[in-house]
């Protein structure tokens, strides 16, 4: 049985319920919002597992603007979020990815899909939310902070940028397709096309590039990339 709490931030009434009692009936407790000034105060008194949180909200501010502010607190950033909206073009998709969003659902979606998509996006982060720092020679991953080093120098770093960083020094010298990267940073269903990875991986890179590590990033002809320390002459 699930004892996890998911917060729900909806501002329509009646999708906002239909969500909640589904939530319930597989086993999740559930936290409400309608508007991001409760959604926000939900998350510093309550810190539920898991945000789903709709792009569009009353006020001046939309749930891509309170993914934004959660992903650039140190206290609040690791809380997994999957955007819920009506928006269905690759640009929004995108979008909200890039802001710090775990994975994108499209309404309508069924419930069947949104349990799914909870439940990978839990299992993801739990594997990401380990205690004991990843290090590779100079470069050092801190999992509690989520905080990247580079020779003891403090790197900054986007959050998608760094969840794709900690898969790959999770998982070093593997190659993985851009369909696995796809599944297993951004989540499984999520429309994002290739070209969209590979600009992450040309970010990630730049973070890198500084401090002599991106080499580490790299390609792998035929297949799609992998993280290694074993550098090609």
């Amino acid at each position: 049985m699930n004892t996890e709490t998911i917060l729900v931030v909806e501002d329509e009434p009646a999708i906002r319920e239909m969500i909640v009692t589904t939530l319930e009936m597989a086993g999740f407790e559930c936290l409400q919002a309608e508007d991001v000034n409760e959604a926000h105060n939900q998350v510093v008194d309550h810190r539920p597992a898991l945000i789903l949180l709709d792009w569009m909200l009353p006020g001046n501010q939309s749930g891509i603007d309170l993914c934004r502010r959660l992903k650039k607190d140190e206290m609040l950033s690791e809380l997994p979020i999957i955007m819920l909206t009506a928006r269905g073009e690759e640009d929004n998709k995108v979008q909200g990815l890039d802001a710090g969003a775990d994975d994108y659902i499209t309404k309508p979606f069924s419930t069947r899909e949104l349990i799914s998509r909870i439940k990978a996006v839990l299992r993801r982060s739990n594997a990401l939310s380990g205690d004991k720092p990843i290090e590779a020679q100079g470069l050092s991953l801190d999992p509690v902070s989520q905080r990247l080093s580079a020779d003891g120098t403090p790197v900054e770093i986007g959050p998608t940028e760094y969840r794709l960083l900690a898969f790959f020094m999770s998982h070093p010298e593997r190659a993985y397709t851009r369909t696995q990267l796809l599944d297993q940073v951004w989540g499984g269903n999520v429309y994002v096309e290739d070209r969209t990875i590979d600009v992450h991986i040309r970010r990630l890179r730049k973070v890198l590039e500084p401090y002599d590590y991106a080499k580490f990033i790299q390609t792998v002809r035929g297949t799609g990339y992998r993280f290694s320390t074993q550098v090609n002459g």
